[in-house]
């Protein structure tokens, strides 16, 4: 048996089939974060940024991200969510973005998640870089997932 699941017997690339699995409740919550001037972090809290209100605009990126994770990432299942959401948190040197995506389906929603924060950090970036170019986004990474075979996993 192939270990690779993408991967067909002759190793060409081929999308998991899902068919035969049963529907379970899957939960997938990602983070990331983006650092920047303390310029640019005054203007985001205060909502001073010239390009408009930029959390909530990287919620609605976000989320819209999400929901075309399909369509960006090779042979990811397109997937029917139940619910995306995004939470901000103002920290000393940026702004961390945390991302739930969950369902009820045959296959897991980490793609989901990880896509949404990504997204939200690059708006964040698109928003404030008239004041701050320098910004840096860092640490994107899945910190925890329910649900599936593989059942619960959480970071360390």
């Amino acid at each position: 048996m192939n270990k690779l699941t993408h991967l067909d017997s002759q190793g060409k690339a081929r999308m998991v089939d899902v068919g035969g699995k049963a529907d379970t409740q899957r939960v997938a919550v990602a983070e990331g974060r983006i650092l920047m001037s303390a310029a640019a972090l005054t203007a985001i809290r205060d909502g001073s940024v010239p390009k408009g209100d930029v959390l909530a605009a990287a919620r609605i990126a976000g989320i819209m991200a999400a929901k075309k994770t399909a369509e960006l990432i090779p042979l990811c299942h397109p997937l029917a969510l139940d619910t995306v959401t995004l939470d901000f948190t103002i920290e000393a040197q940026g702004v961390r973005v945390t991302a739930t995506a969950s369902l009820t389906g045959r296959t897991g929603v980490e793609m989901e998640a990880l896509t949404a924060v990504s997204v939200a950090l690059l708006t964040v970036y698109d928003m404030a870089k008239a004041i701050d170019k320098g910004m840096v986004i860092e640490s994107v990474r899945l910190i925890e997932k329910r649900g599936g075979k593989s059942g619960h996993w959480k970071a360390d």
